[in-house]
């Protein structure tokens, strides 16, 4: 039994301050970052389509569209990097749609936390995803030859552009997640939404040559457009319009999709 002093100790003691939103982000996060640690073979599946991408169009396809491995390389490498963020965003609704299966967020929503802090979680943990698949591709592409013109600060304006073309394009995926019951669904439903976008676009080959039907898809093609600000920001040549052009896509994702998430989770 507690006796009297130990109550009046207890009922004298301060409560606990809330956790902030920010804080309950980063538990969140550092719970996508062990998610490494104990499944390995994620960072496999997450570099090793980029790299076979890059070697591949590099060395089979780079002579036929642009003369030379090298030259076709310094057109290219900055596309697949859109393209490995844009398909690395899948991977948020397909462990959400997991945890949700296992119960995990019946959990969540029980506890005295900011509501978003589970997808905030999500986002960190795509981040780093998007930074290593990133940094490994483009490793590559210099060992290969490739050469960003505009330098260290050109490539870390392109790393910044990337993080923010993966948290716009990550909360499709997070919606995709809520709704659907299996993660390979999600997959299979988020890979035939993005190959049209990203195959009918300019990372692999310039719309010049292309129909002018579709020429016209391509040229406002969101994906066309961040690869055209990305290309700029690593070669050097990139214009105010174009960046802000690359990011209405992201921005307007997150505007939009934010909102919805949180009452799809609440609703659900």
């Amino acid at each position: 039994m507690i006796d009297t002093t130990s109550l009046q100790r207890l009922q004298r003691a301060a409560r606990p301050r809330s956790p902030s939103a920010l804080s309950n982000a980063l538990v969140f996060g550092w719970r996508a970052v062990l998610k490494f640690k104990h499944v390995p073979e994620q960072l496999f599946d997450l570099v090793m389509t980029p790299i076979m991408f890059t070697l591949l169009f590099t060395f089979v396809f780079g002579g036929a569209l642009a003369g030379s491995p090298g030259e076709y390389l310094q057109f290219f490498l900055p596309g697949i990097l859109v393209q490995t963020v844009v398909f690395n965003a899948v991977y948020s609704g397909m462990g959400l749609s997991t945890d949700l299966g296992k119960g995990l967020f019946d959990r969540f929503r029980s506890l005295p936390i900011w509501s978003l802090s589970p997808f905030a979680g999500l986002m960190v943990g795509d981040i780093l995803r998007h930074l290593i698949a990133a940094s490994i591709i483009l490793i590559i592409g210099l060992i290969l030859g490739y050469r960003p013109e505009a330098g260290i600060l050109g490539v870390l304006a392109a790393f910044a552009m990337l993080i923010a073309i993966g948290f716009g394009m990550g909360w499709v995926f997070i919606v995709l997640g809520l709704l659907i019951r299996t993660p390979t669904t999600v997959m299979t439903l988020g890979f035939t939404f993005l190959f049209p976008l990203v195959f009918a676009s300019n990372i692999m080959v310039d719309p010049g040559t292309m129909p002018d039907w579709l020429r016209a898809f391509v040229e406002v093609n969101p994906v066309s457009l961040m690869t055209t600000a990305l290309r700029g920001l690593m070669g050097g040549g990139a214009t105010l319009s174009q960046v802000v052009l690359a990011l209405i896509a992201p921005v307007a994702l997150t505007a939009i999709l934010a909102p919805t998430t949180l009452w799809l989770y609440l609703r659900r």
